[in-house]
């Protein structure tokens, strides 16, 4: 087996084209992933707070913005969620 040092360059420069074109693209794909599960589990809890609160008058609508924000900020972004549909009641 010949190495010759234009063969080895060519892997090293393939090796890191590869590297870099799997960073630029794999982030993105990680950030889209994570704002999805948030955006469910925003969903989840702003459907068990339309689900408690239905015996109390409280209702929140569920759409893609209200979700992210809860699933982004936990249980204070529902609360947030909630008196800001009350007060625009």
């Amino acid at each position: 087996m010949v190495f010759d040092t234009m063969s080895i360059f060519a892997y090293a420069v393939g090796l890191i084209f590869l590297y870099i074109f799997c960073r630029i693209f794999i982030r993105p794909i990680k950030w889209f992933l994570r704002c999805l599960a948030n955006g469910i589990v925003g969903s989840i809890f702003l459907w068990i707070v339309n689900f408690v609160g239905g015996f109390a008058g409280i209702f929140v609508i569920i759409n893609p913005l209200t979700s992210l924000l809860s699933g982004f900020l936990g249980i204070p972004g529902v609360i947030l969620v909630a008196l800001v549909q009350y007060l625009l009641r």
